[in-house]
């Protein structure tokens, strides 16, 4: 395993949340990679706390299916089958729609030039081959969307997949090199946000992500394997 960055002890909460939060983002940012063991030992001397806490933490996050025990060998980072990531594209491009639909009636006018600001943010970065860079204006891309939406039901529900559409967002981006056809997806639903085309913004989101679980879909039958 390598090195955890140091752990933020000024936090007041019990310390079993707290390794609980910094394991989950070291999940959820790819620090610790799918089918990865994690132990015990290692991950308390490394964060210079005792087990116990870890222990906790692990125990939550096979609760809440980050982690998977298996018997007499311990815990290891779950890994997405094909079915996980397809299920997640499949709420994602209903609830992706939706929101365009409605931000392109609902949008601010400083909000589509953030929007826009955040689009030219994505293509330098990809002109520049950064891929942290065009993660982090992928999210902010697709959030600023749902945002102006405006509606918190819809918000409230991105909000409890956010940890997996992020990392989809990952393994999606370590895995592809399409980030061309993401800048065309990308512009489509923006000029038809700022045409205030709620059908075509619709339409766009939908397409975008239907493009991704086609292009999944295609890698895994070449990987020939189930898992990601």
């Amino acid at each position: 395993m390598s090195e955890f960055k140091k752990l933020d002890m000024n936090q007041y909460k019990p310390l079993g949340e707290v390794v609980f939060d910094f394991l989950r983002d070291a999940i959820m940012n790819g620090e610790l990679k799918p089918g990865q063991r994690l132990m015990e030992n290692t991950i308390a001397d490394e964060l210079g706390v005792s087990r116990t806490p870890v222990r906790e933490a692990i125990r939550k996050l096979e609760k809440e299916n980050f982690i998977t025990m298996v018997p007499r060998k311990g815990a290891y980072v779950s890994k997405l089958t094909l079915k996980d990531i397809l299920d997640v594209l499949e709420v994602r491009r209903v609830l992706e729609g939706f929101a365009s639909e409605l931000a392109a009636t609902r949008m601010t006018a400083e909000e589509v030039a953030s929007l826009k600001k955040i689009h030219e943010d994505f293509k330098a970065n990809f002109n520049q081959n950064r891929l942290e860079g065009m993660i982090e204006m992928d999210r902010q891309f697709h959030d600023l969307i749902f945002k102006a939406s405006k509606n918190h039901r819809l918000i409230g529900l991105v909000k409890e997949l956010h940890e997996q559409f992020h990392r989809f967002r990952l393994i999606y981006f370590n895995e592809f090199s399409d980030f061309e056809n993401i800048v065309s997806w990308h512009q489509s639903i923006l000029e038809a946000i700022e045409k205030r085309d709620a059908i075509s913004a619709r339409i766009h989101a939908q397409d975008h992500v239907m493009a991704i679980e086609e292009s999944v879909v295609e890698w895994t039958k070449q990987q020939g394997e189930a898992n990601v």
